[in-house]
């Protein structure tokens, strides 16, 4: 396939077809998705429609019905929110006005703990202003169910953030710095200009949450297996925790998932935006930018060993801590990260 012998891979993907299905066990799902994207490399279309949010064949309210099973079953996102807010609620606790910048807002669904707490805080709660930049490519607009450009985040000065240096300041970016391109693909990393305004925001806490992957480097080889360790935990994740015929659930792997295995697998350069990297590599990149880390609080991460074990979940979720950063994984495969930050 890396070499397009395309009579092969014809007889490859008819094979995978043969054993493949959005509606079986896990493997036969991961393997119908990764089918899909071999056939369009195969094919040369490269998906160049693709963005990192779903397709207009589904509405928005059943992507965010999806998306609602999949926080609900999974403690991911959830644990890696409560840490989050938990954090930034310990740091504002006597602030007077709270400012929030959102690097990939997304559906927003970590805020509305956050603004309930604060609300009810003894005392009255702080002037709170929120500005949420959305995805450099495109967004989706779910007020007005379509697509709409964003602003390149490497393109957005300071000045346009109307800071106010009485404000207390969290930069929050979660799971989307790997939509950024890297310096593999363009000549001063776009990654690092996006690190570079945010230091010079100049935080008093900066909220980095990454997706843990090693599928990013341009051998197409390498990146394929790299992608068929990572999403084949997520799908045996799925497996495991919700029932195969959950239609929310064949909702959310087609639309969130596919559609990355589909980008990862069959684009090229600067159509691939798929381009996640390691919590250690993330670790380098921002420390070489200029900042320092905020140490975990430790009762609040021993509260969501405790949640993690207390609610429910599956066993095979973990939690575990690395460098002062909070890793959450499936079977020993750290899938999410999360640290603090702010300029040294």
């Amino acid at each position: 396939m890396a070499s397009y012998d395309q009579r092969a891979v014809n007889e490859l993907l008819k094979q995978i077809r043969q054993h493949s299905s959005p509606h079986g066990d896990a493997t036969q799902r991961l393997s119908h998705y990764f089918a899909d994207g071999l056939e369009a490399r195969l094919a040369g279309t490269m998906t160049p429609s693709y963005s990192p949010v779903a397709s207009m064949q589904t509405s928005a309210a059943d992507i965010l019905r999806a998306h609602r099973l999949y926080v609900t079953a999974s403690p991911l996102k959830k644990m890696s929110n409560f840490v989050a807010n938990t954090t930034i609620m310990e740091l504002a606790k006597d602030a007077t006005r709270l400012h929030i910048i959102d690097f990939g807002i997304s559906y927003g669904f970590q805020w509305p703990c956050l603004i309930q707490h604060i609300s009810e805080r003894p005392g009255g709660p702080p002037r709170y202003k929120s500005q949420q930049l959305s995805f450099p490519n495109e967004v989706f607009d779910l007020q007005k169910g379509l697509k709409r450009p964003g602003v390149k985040w490497e393109s957005i000065r300071v000045e346009d953030l109307n800071i106010d240096r009485n404000e207390l300041i969290v930069v929050n970016c979660m799971h989307r710095l790997r939509h950024i391109l890297d310096e593999t693909v363009m000549v001063g990393s776009p990654r690092d200009r996006v690190l570079k305004l945010i230091k010079k925001i100049n935080p008093d806490l900066f909220v980095h949450g990454i997706i843990n992957g090693t599928y990013s480097p341009p051998f197409f080889v390498t990146r394929f297996k790299e992608a068929l360790f990572h999403f084949g935990a997520l799908f045996d994740m799925f497996e495991a925790i919700v029932p195969r015929e959950d239609q929310w659930r064949q909702i959310f792997e087609r639309e969130i998932y596919g559609r990355d295995i589909i980008n990862v697998v069959a684009c090229e350069g600067l159509e691939r935006v798929e381009r996640p990297e390691t919590y250690k590599q993330w670790n380098l990149r921002t420390l070489r930018t200029g900042f320092k880390q905020v140490p975990l609080e430790q009762d609040c991460l021993m509260k969501v060993k405790s949640m993690l074990k207390l609610t429910g979940y599956h066993k095979d979720f973990k939690i575990d801590e690395d460098g002062e950063w909070m890793l959450q994984g499936w079977k020993g495969r750290t899938v999410m990260a999360l640290s603090f930050w702010k300029p040294a």
